[in-house]
């Protein structure tokens, strides 16, 4: 459950970050000497936090935290944050970055979908600050749908691995999106895309998993994908044909994985594995019918991998840091969901 005290913690965390403009690693095309600018120039909404895109996923956690705890004391240090970075001129520079001839592949598709991760927590904040927020971020969150209505019909092939790219995952939360602002066309791509990339899909190789970089589990990414977009009965079948013996508690999913070194910035994505793993495990189990036998199962290893994921957030070291947290929100909303 999200306690007040993750909460304030959380939120100490993202306000941290965001603030923190170095070190900082840009997803940034050079195209001439006058392109070389510090990372408040380039993306005066979203700098710090280390990346665009963890800048952006920061700022979710505290438009949830927001939005949830209204009554916290850190809720004057988030509007006062979101009052510097949340405004139409800030967010006019990101769209005009957007435009640039060589921004075209930028943050895809991992940054387009946590933008509309925001874009849809903010659409449900109904004071007037909340709603300033939202109408400010609009045209950003526009700009991305269209980018999404232009790629997916060229794009050909999934990107399966565990990293930023998933196709899966950018899928998921544009169609979450999509479906919580009524954007049909969206949704309808969103659709048409997860069907013809996944709906076939049989016998996931989960023993290859994980790669020693993967924050995202491609088989469960995939599998969570599907229950946005399959009836409850079409998607237990298609589950139990892609990822079958999913009630074994042996299975090759259901067992965190083990993070060597959190000071290495790829090997402690695998916390953010075991995090992640945790909520789709729970945002899967929700999908399937009560009955299910694999809830129980899936309960158990949402669980197990979230109290490892959670070791991670003890770290003092910034490589996961600048990002965990938010990943550690899913699994705790999605399992408290769970029930």
């Amino acid at each position: 459950m999200l306690t007040t005290d993750h909460a304030r913690r959380f939120a100490a965390i993202a306000l941290a970050n965001i603030a923190s403009e170095y070190p900082a690693k840009l997803d940034h095309v050079l195209a001439s000497p006058a392109d070389a600018a510090v990372p408040s120039t380039l993306h005066p909404a979203f700098h710090g936090s280390f990346d665009w895109h963890s800048c952006v996923h920061m700022h979710w956690l505290l438009a949830r935290i927001r939005r949830g705890f209204p009554g916290l004391d850190c809720r004057r240090d988030i509007d006062a944050a979101f009052a510097l970075r949340l405004v139409p001129d800030a967010i006019a520079a990101e769209v005009a970055y957007l435009a640039r001839a060589h921004s075209r592949s930028f943050e895809r598709s991992y940054g387009w979908a946590w933008l509309l991760k925001l874009a849809t927590e903010l659409s449900m904040h109904d004071d007037v600050a909340g709603r300033r927020h939202a109408q400010a971020l609009q045209p950003l969150a526009d700009a991305f749908v269209q980018r999404y209505l232009t790629y997916l019909p060229r794009a050909g092939y999934a990107i399966r691995h565990g990293m930023h790219a998933n196709s899966a995952f950018g899928l998921a939360f544009a169609l979450d999106y999509a479906r919580a602002t009524g954007h049909g066309d969206l949704a309808r791509q969103c659709t048409a895309t997860a069907l013809a990339w996944f709906g076939d899909d049989r016998d996931a190789p989960a023993r290859w998993e994980p790669s020693g970089a993967d924050f995202l589990s491609p088989c469960l990414m995939e599998a969570a994908l599907m229950r946005r977009v399959l009836e409850t009965a079409a998607f237990a079948a298609w589950l139990e044909a892609f990822l079958p013996g999913l009630v074994d508690e042996a299975h090759p999913l259901a067992t965190p994985v083990s993070v060597a070194d959190r000071g290495d910035p790829q090997t402690v994505h695998l916390d953010g594995l075991n995090l992640s793993r945790a909520w789709c495990f729970a945002d899967i189990a929700l999908a399937l019918p009560a009955r299910d036998p694999r809830v129980g199962t899936l309960r158990a290893a949402a669980d197990r991998h979230l109290a490892a994921g959670w070791q991670g957030l003890a770290s003092d070291d910034y490589v996961g840091g600048h990002w965990l947290a938010s990943f550690a929100l899913l699994a705790l909303e999605a399992r408290a969901e769970l029930g």
